[in-house]
């Protein structure tokens, strides 16, 4: 089972290009080099239309950092890396709002069988 450590950023930036540019070019290595980092994705907006009613976030980005493990993941929390890439945080272009930090263990509960070449996608 692996686990995400998420990072949320509701609000807005004042320019919200050179905030994610900033994001990409400069955060997204460093966060690269995290003792037992798998991976790193970032979420942004998309355009949705939802037929009901539903509460719409306001995150104008989500990290989205997997480690192999609860144990990877708090060994990366220790290292220079991380105080690193806090350092950077402070880089940052103009963000007015809220950073939430979150670690989820995640649990693949369904997966297309396309995805793993068994069946032809529809």
């Amino acid at each position: 089972m692996t686990v995400s450590y998420f990072v949320r950023y509701e609000g807005s930036p004042e320019d919200l290009p050179a905030f994610l540019r900033h994001y990409r070019e400069h955060h997204v290595p460093i966060l690269s080099r995290w003792p037992g980092i798998r991976r790193v994705i970032l979420h942004t907006p998309a355009l949705w239309d939802d037929p009901f009613p539903v509460h719409r976030g306001a995150a104008v980005l989500i990290a989205q950092l997997e480690f192999e493990s609860e144990a990877d993941l708090n060994g990366a929390l220790q290292s220079g890396e991380r105080a690193e890439a806090r350092h950077d945080f402070h880089q940052f272009p103009s963000f007015h709002g809220t950073v939430i930090h979150q670690a989820l263990a995640q649990d693949e509960m369904w997966r297309s069988p396309w995805l793993d070449g068994n069946e032809e996608q529809a």
